[in-house]
């Protein structure tokens, strides 16, 4: 293993960090770091790093999943990750910008489509068809994370 990535999450004996999880104000970034630095060092097992659940942050930001896994390769930190993001994001955005995009996506749920619904609904049923606590994205993602390593829906 690079010895950078030492520090590197081993997603085959947890999940990554919680969508929920800020860094610098942002949603979702915690966990792409952990999906990254994990299929860099090659742990990530199931979970995809530039899925598109990653999709959202990368155009909020402007920043390619290519250059954000190159600078993750130089065995950055957390705070150097997110200073580095700050300098080199060509969108660059208010904390209250940030805090707004943040509190929609993790409040996000299905879009109204019937195709959305639907998946959404699939991918619940996989879980438990009975429970009705679960109505974002994130707290779909939080349950897949859960159940995968033990836990009962």
């Amino acid at each position: 293993m690079n010895k950078s990535l030492s520090h590197a999450p081993n997603l085959t004996q947890r999940p990554p960090r919680s969508p929920r999880v800020r860094l610098g104000g942002y949603v979702v970034l915690a966990r792409i770091l952990d999906k990254g630095r994990a299929e860099l060092a090659g742990t990530a097992g199931e979970f995809k790093y530039n899925n598109p659940a990653d999709y959202h942050w990368f155009r909020f930001t402007g920043i390619t999943p290519e250059a954000l896994k190159a600078e993750l390769a130089t065995g950055k930190g957390d705070g150097e990750m997110l200073e580095w993001i700050e300098e080199h994001a060509p969108n660059k955005r208010s904390p209250w910008e940030i805090q707004q995009w943040s509190t929609y996506f993790s409040e996000r749920g299905p879009d109204s489509d019937v195709e959305t619904l639907e998946m959404f609904a699939e991918r619940m049923g996989q879980f438990n068809k009975t429970r009705e606590d679960v109505k974002t994205w994130f707290d779909l993602l939080d349950l897949d994370d859960y159940v995968t390593f033990g836990g009962k829906a």
